[in-house]
């Protein structure tokens, strides 16, 4: 064990990054409902389509802050019998509206883009269109650098990938600056166009989006988070071997499984005190680990298959330590 002595769990920091997470959700919906209603104004005034679809834009992306604080407030709840690991999951369902809420603004700026091909209406002071697209511009990147840093910070990959959304944003917003100038230079058709290039772009965030939130909900984790899992539980004084990894994201919290091989002559306090060990090294590593299982087994007898009480087997899939090795194997060709 280490000489310094602390405590990991009496404050389940799953509370202080959810309370960061409203604060910044907050601040992201005030500028960009800030920036769309200046938008709003120079749309009823220009009648500029590129405009507004991106000002539909921004404030369909105000409105995802919506199920966001609604996501960070029931996350924290403390568990109960009905919901024994939290109500993380409810971040995965936030990011499905997410989508879905950008999805919906990208149907009615392309229609509004086709309407306007079909019926061509003048575009008036494009002074202001211009400096409205400049305005959204800076709104937004201002918003995607906030909600980028804190929800790293957290880990939270729904705010994460609404803060690339709004990066995205931002350079659709100087789009509509070169529908204006190519109206000003007579042609009249660019703003149009370039409302559906802005619908293009919204489409993009939905597909790229969408895969982020929906990898999470299937419990996806990417490859070098387990690594990190494996390599330093291995590294723990009395660790023969590490057998088997696995985790998953609910909400922002990581929580693992880990399987690692000890002596077998060593006693079960001596057992326990590697895992506690193990645990405690995984909290060090892994900032955003919520919880870790730690599975100690004998070195003759490592892994999952050697738990499974085979007359009891409901099925003929294989065990999870074969699915394991099997990936690792693949992993390393």
């Amino acid at each position: 064990m280490n000489s310094h002595a602390h405590t990991h769990g009496l404050f389940d920091p799953a509370i202080a990054t959810s309370q960061r997470g409203i604060w910044a959700i907050k601040w992201s919906f005030v500028g960009l409902f800030v920036t769309a209603l200046v938008q709003i104004v120079v749309v009823l005034l220009s009648g500029s389509v590129a405009l507004l679809a991106d000002t539909i834009h921004n404030f369909g992306d105000a409105a995802t802050a919506v199920p966001l604080w609604v996501a960070f407030v029931l996350v924290r709840l403390k568990p109960s019998r009905r919901y024994p690991y939290g109500l993380g999951r409810v971040e995965d369902l936030a990011g499905v509206v997410i989508v879905l809420i950008i999805l919906s603004s990208a149907i009615v700026a392309g229609y509004e883009a086709i309407d306007r091909l079909i019926h061509p209406r003048k575009v008036e002071y494009l002074w202001a269109v211009i400096a409205a697209s400049i305005i959204g511009f800076l709104g937004n990147e201002a918003v995607a650098i906030f909600r980028i840093k804190v929800g790293k910070e957290i880990g939270s990959a729904a705010l994460v990938a609404d803060g690339y959304h709004a990066r995205v944003d931002g350079w659709t917003s100087l789009a509509v600056l070169f529908g204006a100038l190519g109206v000003w230079f007579g042609y009249p058709l660019a703003d149009p166009l370039v409302g559906l290039l802005i619908t293009v772009a919204i489409l993009w965030i939905v597909w790229e989006s969408g895969k982020a939130v929906f990898i999470r909900m299937l419990d996806g984790v990417d490859h070098d988070t387990l690594e990190e899992i494996k390599h330093t539980s291995g590294h723990v004084e009395g660790v023969v071997g590490v057998s088997e990894v696995r985790a998953r994201w609910i909400g922002h919290r990581l929580h693992a499984e880990v399987n690692i091989s000890v002596e077998p002559t060593l006693s079960v306090a001596e057992g326990h005190k590697i895992a506690k060990e193990v645990h405690h090294q995984l909290l060090h590593h892994l900032p955003h680990l919520g919880n870790a299982i730690i599975h100690v087994d004998p070195i003759d007898e490592n892994g999952e298959v050697h738990h499974r009480v085979f007359e009891h087997a409901r099925d003929d899939l294989p065990t999870r330590s074969q699915y394991f090795n099997q990936a690792e194997e693949d992993y390393n060709k």
